[in-house]
């Protein structure tokens, strides 16, 4: 039986999601929450067969989230639920590992044959025209997960020593990272990489 976690604020949007799941996977086993930390928390007690992640929830926003799970949880496929629907979140949702993008006006059956494609090992986006990912977003993508949420913390400006305390780690340790994080997303300090970290927001 697959297990599937449904991430999403939205109860009626869970319940749609629910709804061709049934379609997509009968007999499916469906965890609901509302928030990025409740999707964490499912995903460590065991084998999860699909994430569905909304770009908007309690605790997150954005495409920090799902580059987060996607760093944690390598083997599980995500499929990223959203009512961003422009070809540039679609291209950046794709370039950040997701496995599919549903758009949140697609009907259940769009919905259920999304699902079940991704269920068979492919992807699943909408059709999209030939425009590059920006270069940055593919640097933000090759960031390990200590070194995501180092970027998140500069990026709320937080100081290295809250960073540490964070992350339960030494002040040298976050040095250290950044050293890695600014090579990476080939910057050379805090604001830079403040304003690099810029494309893990939503476009307004």
């Amino acid at each position: 039986m697959d297990r599937v976690v449904v991430a999403d604020d939205h109860p009626l949007f869970r319940a749609a999601i629910a709804a061709a799941l049934m379609r997509a996977a009968p007999g499916a086993s469906v965890e609901e929450t509302s928030s990025l930390a409740g999707a964490r928390e499912a995903l460590s007690r065991g084998v999860v067969d699909l994430l569905l992640l909304d770009l908007k929830l309690t605790d997150s926003e954005g495409f920090s989230g799902l580059v987060e799970l996607r760093g944690q949880f390598p083997a599980v496929p995500i499929v990223v639920v959203s009512a961003s629907e422009d070809g540039a979140t679609v291209r950046r949702v794709r370039a950040f590992g997701a496995a599919g993008f549903i758009p949140k006006s697609a009907t259940l059956e769009e919905m259920a044959a999304g699902l079940s494609a991704v269920r068979a090992g492919d992807s699943w986006f909408p059709p999209l025209g030939e425009d590059a990912v920006d270069p940055m977003v593919e640097r933000i993508a090759s960031l390990t997960p200590s070194q995501l949420k180092i970027l998140i913390g500069l990026q709320q400006g937080r100081l290295n020593k809250q960073i540490a305390f964070d992350l339960g780690v030494t002040e040298a340790t976050i040095k250290a990272h950044l050293t890695s994080v600014f090579r990476k997303l080939g910057v050379q300090n805090r604001t830079q990489a403040v304003i690099a970290a810029q494309s893990l927001a939503l476009e307004p």
